[in-house]
């Protein structure tokens, strides 16, 4: 129907001049005191036959937009066709997609090119950060310390590219079962021990006590990344790590918070808000990893905050379907 209406519309031009036409010959008969009922049979006759013409181009219209329709949502061969028009709408249609084709592959090859190097440079960059941390053990000193804290940074960055780079791949090395949590959650605040001494920061944890279904690796970045927030933006205080019931592991700090308009728009990619902007290393990335390895891994994950008082993660540890299925 709706196909019917925009076909009239687009000849409502011809309609009207057959109407002026009509009304022409009727008061040319009126003038000539002759009857204007003579008017009417070949007026009739004429609706008749344009009737049967509209008739005609409406079918032929319908079967071009069936035709375009069918070749717009196919993927594979174009159907044949038997008249000049068609034929030359499916020769436009096999050349954009047969341009689309070549530009889809001249995309993921050079896709794969890039990621391929990167990964590369993310393990060959390991070994010189591993040389300079035994290098730092060495010497027991206030700045050896400083120094270990800052390549410990580096080496989350690294953990940072490399996890972008694995979710951004074809395939991800999830492997999902029951396993502590005290057990992931211990090495990671061993990672971050120097760096809560150097700044005087209290790290108040309370031990789990349970175990959760979940990628062991996958789920230790997220809480690497969710501390390392909680550092970064707590100058003075503590951070406190425990459970909620049944099953919500709780992040919260007692740092600078996130402002209410950005809180909704904190798990986008790139997207800073004030915090990040005062904080020129801020990428906008950590977060937005977190929340898609929390949705692959089926947990939830969600924020609470209040400015100047500070702010709290929950990862919903819960058995979700997972997104990489």
């Amino acid at each position: 129907m709706k196909l019917l209406i925009q076909y009239l519309r687009s000849k409502a031009a011809v309609l009207l001049i057959f109407l002026l036409f009509a009304a022409i010959m009727a008061f040319s008969f009126s003038l000539y005191h002759l009857p204007v009922k003579a008017v009417l049979y070949p007026a009739a006759l004429c609706a008749v036959l344009g009737l049967v013409a509209l008739a005609i181009g409406f079918l032929r219209t319908l079967r071009m937009h069936n035709l375009i329709t069918a070749i717009r949502e196919m993927d594979t061969a174009l159907p044949e066709v038997r008249n000049v028009e068609a034929a030359d709408y499916r020769e436009i249609v096999r050349l954009l997609r047969e341009q689309n084709r070549e530009a889809l592959t001249r995309s993921e090859t050079e896709m794969k090119a890039m990621m391929d190097y990167y990964t590369l440079w993310a393990h060959q960059i390991k070994t010189p950060i591993a040389s300079m941390r035994l290098r730092l053990q060495e010497e027991d000193s206030a700045q050896s310390r400083v120094l270990l804290s800052d390549l410990s940074r580096i080496e989350r960055y690294v953990s940072m590219v490399l996890t972008y780079l694995r979710l951004e791949g074809s395939s991800t090395d999830y492997v999902i079962r029951k396993t502590n949590l005290d057990s992931i959650l211990r090495p990671v605040f061993k990672q971050f021990a120097g760096e809560f001494i150097n700044r005087k920061l209290k790290l108040d944890y309370t031990p789990t006590n349970v175990e959760v279904l979940t990628d062991e690796k996958w789920l230790s970045f997220v809480v690497e990344q969710l501390l390392s927030n909680a550092l970064k933006y707590t100058p003075k205080g503590s951070v406190s790590v425990y459970l909620e019931e049944p099953s919500v592991l709780c992040i919260r700090d007692t740092g600078i918070g996130i402002s209410s308009k950005d809180l909704p728009r904190v798990f986008e990619r790139s997207y800073t808000g004030l915090t990040g902007r005062a904080d020129k290393r801020a990428s906008g990335l950590g977060l937005s990893l977190c929340k898609q390895v929390c949705d692959n891994l089926g947990h939830g994950i969600s924020i609470e905050s209040v400015p100047d008082q500070g702010t709290t993660v929950r990862v919903d540890l819960g058995t979700r379907k997972m997104n990489y299925e």
